[in-house]
């Protein structure tokens, strides 16, 4: 559905996009930012095509803030509806779901996202790993490819002082199958607060996520690559970490057919490596925004000398791509790596992403070239 392969139809692309600022709990729960970032992401869709009744707006807004489009509740019942009895019965390939608010681990370890009409006595909300799960299943026949985005803390229940255990609300799951891929990006990581700016009314992991979408416009509303999102998603929360506005760790799981996997886990990152010269000039080509459009990047390769093309490998995905390109320019025409510089770069003259690019691309011929001589 992306790449180089069929266009996906927009009209095949649905979304529940949930954002509740306020509670019935009272003013001590309010929380500016999630309606506002839920509103900024359903734009992103509907300006890549996805007709609007394909997109489901649930937000609980907090004055003076007034949405400018339509928008149905995000109480309890509202939401448990939609998502066990409406988005079912559709018929799509593709399902985002978008949901900003409060959220707690409970004693199970299962995320709790609460709902607008939650109280400090009925605190009413969705058990996302049920939802997770329901998804996942011949419950929900259409939607094989899933991205779930979730800005919610993920402090532990026990250190809130609730009074009264949250109560089991799982919602009703099916036979598990393999007929689904579900990508889930968290915000905060186990144990931590999602952080959010309430004077400029917009959460820390939704503006980051919401900039790097922005950046793949021109890919959307396909789901992007989460391998290569995520990495740019860790990089950057981890700046706003190091300038302490946040202790948050996001978390992405990754669940198909061939892999289940949980990606990093809660905590210090390792120290690393340093970038070989391959992966630096990947890096340093997919911080270009036109290498994750599969048309600009095409444009690209279209302006290499055709005996130089015939010989690359192509493939769907950005990262993937990249690295084929540099590989088969490398080990076939190692001249042309210059040439690829200057065709990405009038595409985008950024003067510091070409001063990088022309640097890794340096570095890795001259690795190449000291392999051949080896041999």
């Amino acid at each position: 559905m992306t790449g180089l392969g069929p266009v996906l139809d927009p009209a095949r692309v649905h979304a529940l996009i949930v954002g509740v600022e306020r509670y019935d709990a009272g003013s001590g729960w309010d929380l500016p930012g999630p309606a506002r970032d839920a509103v900024a992401f359903h734009r992103l869709l509907r300006d890549a095509g996805v007709p609007a009744d394909r997109l489901r707006l649930h937000l609980a807004p907090l004055p003076p803030y007034v949405p400018d489009l339509p928008y149905e509740p995000a109480d309890h019942a509202t939401l448990r509806r939609v998502l066990v009895r409406e988005l079912p019965l559709v018929q799509g390939d593709v399902l985002w779901v978008w949901w900003g608010g409060h959220g707690v681990l409970d004693r199970a370890g299962g995320l709790r996202l609460f709902c607008a009409d939650a109280t400090t006595v009925d605190k009413l909300g969705i058990d996302l790993d049920s939802a997770l799960a329901r998804y996942a299943g011949d419950a929900v026949p259409a939607f094989a490819e899933q991205l779930w985005i979730v800005d919610a803390c993920e402090t532990f229940e026990e250190s809130l002082g609730f009074r009264e255990a949250l109560p089991p609300d799982a919602l009703p799951v099916g036979r598990r199958n393999l007929a689904h891929r579900q990508t889930l990006l968290r915000a905060a990581g186990r144990g931590r607060a999602a952080a959010n700016d309430p004077e400029r009314g917009t959460g820390l992991f939704s503006e980051v996520l919401l900039a790097l979408l922005a950046d793949r416009a021109a890919a959307l509303p396909a789901p992007p690559d989460p391998e290569e999102l995520f990495p740019a998603v860790r990089t950057r929360i981890a700046a706003l970490r190091e300038a302490g506005r946040t202790l948050q760790y996001p978390e992405i799981r990754l669940q198909s057919p061939e892999r289940t996997e949980i990606v990093p886990v809660a905590g210090q990152a390792p120290e690393r490596r340093p970038l070989s010269p391959l992966l630096r000039a990947v890096e340093a080509l997919l911080a270009y925004p036109l290498m994750h459009d599969p048309t600009e990047r095409q444009t690209v390769v279209a302006a290499l000398n055709p005996r130089v093309t015939a010989m690359l490998p192509r493939h769907t995905k950005a990262r993937t791509d990249a690295a084929g390109i540099l590989n088969g320019l490398a080990r076939h025409h190692p001249e042309a790596l210059g040439e690829l510089l200057d065709a990405v770069v009038s595409l985008d003259d950024d003067p510091g992403r070409r001063d990088e690019l022309d640097a890794a691309l340096r570095e890795f011929e001259a690795s190449m070239r000291r392999r051949s001589d080896r041999k």
